[in-house]
């Protein structure tokens, strides 16, 4: 007979559940937002224009998308932090952008 700690449930993995229509809707508004934004980052590093893009606006979404990936990985929420990653990355892409070429 093997004993067990008492918090072993704890330790345990949460069993997984299928996805909910609400987090599959939110999957694809995800990739499809980021998808939206590729314009912008290619037109800021593509065409060397940030003119009219506020670096104020983006570095507040870029720190928004880090703390959510935080929560997101805390909570063990795919939906939440691997979205979160795409984010960060058109983020800086968009904030270093506005930093070189304004």
């Amino acid at each position: 007979m093997t004993m067990l700690p008492a918090d072993a449930a704890a330790c345990a993995k949460p069993a997984e559940h299928p996805a909910t229509a609400l987090e599959r809707v939110l999957r694809m508004m995800s990739v499809a937002t980021m998808l939206m934004t590729v314009p912008q980052v290619l037109t800021i590093w593509v065409g060397r224009d940030a003119g009219g893009v506020s670096l104020l606006s983006w570095g507040a979404y870029l720190v928004s998308a880090l703390l959510w990936f935080v929560y997101g990985f805390r909570k063990g929420d795919k939906t939440i932090y691997l979205a979160c990653i795409g984010w960060i990355v058109l983020d800086v892409a968009v904030v270093a952008g506005v930093v070189l070429y304004r």
